[in-house]
Parts: C-alpha cells; structure tokens; sequence
C-alpha cells in the first residue's frame, strides 16, 4: 500500500492506495491544523491520519507527497532526504502559502514511519517541458534570473494523468494528440499539451496568474499593485490579501462556490450573473490562445471538481467556438459515464469530460520510482 498526503498550511489530506485495486482507496481530511478546536500541529494530523486507516503502518510500504512547488530544481519524482527538505525551505519564497505545509507533513510522515522511502512529486515538474518564449517573462533578464524569476505552472500531476486518460478515451495514441485541458476547481489552470507534453500553461511563477478561480483573481494588470499602493495606501501584505483570498468568484459576488453562483445566478442575482460571466469569459479566451499555440487541437478536456461537474460552466465556455469546430451536445453534457465524450459526434474537435485522479497518479509515480 501506498500512502499519498497532500498537506496544506492548514490541512492533511490523505489516501491510502492500492495499486492492485481501482478503488478509490480509504482516505479524507485533517483539517483546522493549529486552530482552535484543531489539531495542534502537522505531527498531531499525520497522527490522526493513521488512527483513521485501516490495518496498521506495517501495511505501508511508501509515502507519497504531494508539494506544489519544485523550482527548476526538482523536475521528477524524487525521494527525499535530508538535503531534499533542505532544498524545499530554500523554496519556500517561491510558494509561502504551500511549500511550508507540504514540509511540515514530510516531517511529521518521516517520523511516523521512518523505515519506508518518502517520495515528493511536483505540481511543477510536468511544466518542465515549456518551450523558453512560454517560461520567459518579458522583465530585465538579469532580475529574473538572479531571482529565479520564470513561468513554472501548477497542476502537473493532474494534467499528465489527464492527457494519458483523455488518449485512452478517444483510443489514440497521446503522442498524436493536441489538448487544451481545464482543471476547473477552486484553484483553476489551463493547459495546453501536445504529444504528452506540456507547451503553456496558465499559472505561472505563483499559482495566482491565468483563470478566475475561487478566491484568486487570476490576470490583472500590475500597474493595479503600485496604483493601490499609492491611491489607497495599501501595503505589500493588503494587495497579497486582496488577490488570494478577496478575489476572484469571491470577490466578484461574494461566494467563492460555484454552486452557490450557479444557484444565485439563477435568481437572477446580478453580482452572481456577472461572476459566472467573468469566469467563462477568462476560460474562453485561454482556449483561443491556446488553440493558437497549438496549431491543430484535437480536444478540449474539462477535469476537476467544478470541469467534471458544472454542465453550465461547459456549455458557457465553448459556447460560439462552433467555426473553430468546437461544440457541445447538450445531452451528452447533463448525462454519462464520469470520462465522456460531449461534443457533437461530428465535430472536429472533441470536447471531453474526463476526471482526474492526483492521488492515483502521485501513487504510481511512487512506485514507479521506489519499485
């Protein structure tokens, strides 16, 4: 058995998983690390992880952990010592509000089960194939790289395991294939593939650059940062503030779940409509120049929480893409088996739904490496 955590600042979430059995796997979550009526720290959690799972910790042969950000130094699975978790401190600049977590449930893993190898694998590492005039910011160089200043993209494991799915699904071989996938959840990327690798992406050195997410406000200009600044007297730690947490569909209507704009929406709430208006819009404009990049597109995939399970959001997005051959079948849309095909069966390009599954793919990923 194969224990994946993804530990946040606040959060252990955790599966256990059997690389024999398609099943989802025990698993759950730890939450309100450190708060009142919390847990006390990340040990206390892993602790509370293990008294939930079945059997005992014999049964555990690795640990997978999932860290969000790797840098350009780690671009593959890699097992972690001592200098590994030394190196992810250095990153912690790069991800304040991810790495420290994610070191925190490596060290408390490490400690429960100290005889079994624990394997990091990078939200990061699937972007490693960018192409430099995708990676490259257009700032002075030698700013950017004395401060390692790049695109680096988030969501990798799930977008690898989705191009490898979404192949099977259309029965070709993903060497051929041109995606554009949509990892639509609370946090949201855009990814264009080709031939299994990644080309462009839409988060960039931090997960709050591309689409309109949950509490991220995605693209803005940066002129915004200074103008604040010097207009409304906000300092570095306000504007951080505001773009994380106070933003996107949140700060657009108030309501960061999209059930409950959808469900506003439909009142005709009109914080709600305009919400649900920017987020499409931002979506739509990313498959367009991603279908530039790409040249050809074969499909257009929608993974996640919100892509596998929001017909309105599909229907929105891809709605007057019908020249460039991209249509959606309502009733295929509302109604199918969890991986589908939703376009029109005529269409050029197919429009997918197809789920992901980051703890599966961090597991065989462990096991790839650990043997």
């Amino acid at each position: 058995m194969i224990l994946v955590l993804n530990s946040g600042s606040s959060s252990v979430k955790y599966r256990l998983v059997s690389l024999d059995d398609p099943g989802p796997g025990p698993g759950g979550v730890v939450e309100r690390i450190g708060e009142p009526g919390g847990v006390a720290d990340h040990r206390a959690a892993v602790e509370r992880v293990f008294a939930a799972l079945p059997g005992d910790r014999q049964a555990i042969r690795a640990v997978g952990h999932r860290v969000v950000h790797g840098g350009v130094e780690f671009r593959s699975p890699t097992l972690i010592d001592d200098a590994v978790v030394a190196t992810l401190r250095d990153l912690i600049p790069l991800a304040p509000l991810h790495n420290p977590g994610g070191i925190a449930g490596i060290e408390a893993a490490q400690a429960a089960l100290p005889d079994v190898p624990h394997v990091a694998v990078f939200d990061t590492a699937f972007h490693a194939t960018l192409p430099d005039a995708a990676s490259t910011y257009a700032i002075d160089r030698a700013v950017a790289t004395r401060y390692g200043i790049r695109r680096f993209g988030f969501h990798g494991t799930s977008f690898e395991y989705v191009a490898a799915s979404t192949a099977a699904l259309l029965r070709r071989p993903l060497e051929e294939l041109n995606l554009i996938v949509l990892h639509l959840g609370n946090g949201a990327s855009a990814a264009a593939i080709a031939g299994g690798r990644s080309v462009e992406t839409s988060m960039g050195m931090s997960p709050l650059e591309g689409l309109v997410m949950g509490t991220r406000s995605g693209d803005v200009d940066p002129a915004i940062l200074s103008y604040l600044h010097r207009v409304a007297g906000m300092d570095f730690e306000d504007v951080s503030e505001l773009l994380e947490r106070r933003s996107g569909l949140a700060g657009l209507c108030g309501d960061n779940d999209i059930r409950d704009v959808l469900a506003r929406r439909a009142a005709g709430d009109e914080a709600a409509v305009l919400a649900f208006d920017v987020y499409c819009h931002r979506i739509r404009k990313y498959v367009g120049a991603y279908h530039a990049v790409l040249g050809r597109l074969d499909a257009v995939v929608f993974t996640a929480g919100i892509g596998e399970r929001t017909p309105e959001i599909r229907e929105a997005t891809m709605a007057g893409l019908q020249s460039w051959g991209i249509t959606v079948d309502p009733a295929r849309n509302v109604a199918g088996p969890p991986a589908r095909i939703i376009s029109e069966p005529s269409a050029p390009v197919a429009v997918c739904v197809v789920p992901t599954d980051e703890e599966w793919a961090i597991a065989q990923r462990v096991q790839a490496l650990t043997g």
